[in-house]
């Protein structure tokens, strides 16, 4: 597995899923210091791979450096012989409207999100092909053009309505690589909710990385001439599994509140 970020919260989390099978996980990511206001580096996320049962590779860098993934992908080959799984989890997220949002962010999402998905993406694309089991998952969601998603925020939209559509040009473009997308049905208790996205209070009426994890697990087990070109929502996948009880999920003192990108709790889905 070659996941961009995971130095914290849910690409560690799905990384740690993958290692009790005793997947093997190169992480390339910039958290080589500890944050001040969050947990865990690159360093830290390794050990608990290896912890967990798996084997890590921790690469410091920048995903918006072609030459920097493009070494780091090499770096993962040369240590365990191809790739097999790509998850693209780095992102960068501000909510701010037009007016109010500076260029620089601007340029920081469309960066991260959409060209770092395009750029992690293409440097595994020949040991994809390769691979007999090979599959893409982007952590991002359902593509839509309802204005609800457009307004107030419209760059973070576009940043990741465009992981979104370079992950199913994959699907289309590559017919031996499953290439799925993946997004949460509610807000996920992590340190970026913690900071940025509501403190306490969202915190209390979230669930917890743990059913993007095995969610993002039971995507990537399948098999990926029939996986492919989806856009999934976490707790659908987990029900189509046939876990439909996910109350240990729940980190939510209150009602659970629906994530970005999401309509409503369909039918046959338990709140």
């Amino acid at each position: 597995m070659f996941m961009s970020g995971g130095s914290r919260g849910i690409g560690l989390a799905i990384a740690l899923r993958a290692a009790r099978d005793g997947a093997k996980v190169a992480l390339i990511a910039k958290t080589a210091e500890p944050h001040p206001k969050l947990p865990g580096t690159i360093y830290t996320a390794a050990e608990e791979i290896e912890a967990a049962g798996g084997e890590a590779l921790p690469i410091v860098g920048d995903i918006r450096d072609e030459e920097t993934v493009a070494a780091a992908v090499a770096q993962t080959v040369e240590r365990f012989g191809g790739i097999d799984l790509v998850v693209n989890n780095a992102s960068a997220i501000n909510l701010a409207p037009m007016r109010e949002l500076p260029v620089k962010r601007f340029d920081l999402m469309q960066q991260i999100n959409a060209r770092g998905t395009f750029v992690v993406t293409q440097a595994c694309l020949e040991h994809l092909r390769e691979s007999d089991h090979a599959h893409v998952l982007t952590l991002s969601p359902p593509l839509s053009i309802d204005k609800r998603w457009l307004a107030g925020h419209s760059a973070y939209t576009l940043s990741k309505m465009g992981m979104t559509m370079i992950t199913l040009g994959v699907s289309a473009d590559e017919p031996g690589i499953g290439a799925n997308c993946l997004w949460p049905r509610t807000i996920i208790a992590t340190a970026a909710v913690q900071n940025l996205l509501g403190g306490d209070e969202a915190m209390a009426r979230a669930r917890t990385p743990d059913i993007y994890a095995d969610a993002a697990y039971h995507v990537l087990v399948r098999d990926p001439a029939t996986c492919t070109g989806n856009t999934f929502i976490d707790d659908e996948v987990l029900a189509e599994a046939g876990i439909t009880d996910l109350s240990g999920y729940s980190a939510a003192e209150g009602d659970l509140v629906l994530d970005i990108f999401v309509d409503g709790w369909p039918e046959g889905v338990p709140a």
